[in-house]
């Protein structure tokens, strides 16, 4: 079995170009990439970061389409 990597808020804001504390708002409205709670730590694993990702591009394609279908 493959170990998952752990980003920390600060890696993920460089990956997804968007402020630490957006994130940290977001997980506080239940939106965003899914995380975990270390103690006061929030960490996030590469592969549900991945998927949330894609379900971007999959949540656009669809408003695109309705938007078409108007």
């Amino acid at each position: 079995m493959a170990t998952d990597e752990w980003l920390t808020r600060k890696e993920v804001s460089q990956r997804e170009k968007i402020p630490e504390a957006t994130l940290a708002q977001w997980g506080h409205l239940g939106k965003g990439p899914k995380y975990a709670k270390f103690g006061r730590h929030a960490r996030y694993r590469l592969s549900d970061l991945i998927a949330w990702e894609n379900q971007q591009f999959d949540d656009q394609a669809d408003e695109l389409d309705d938007v078409g279908a108007s």
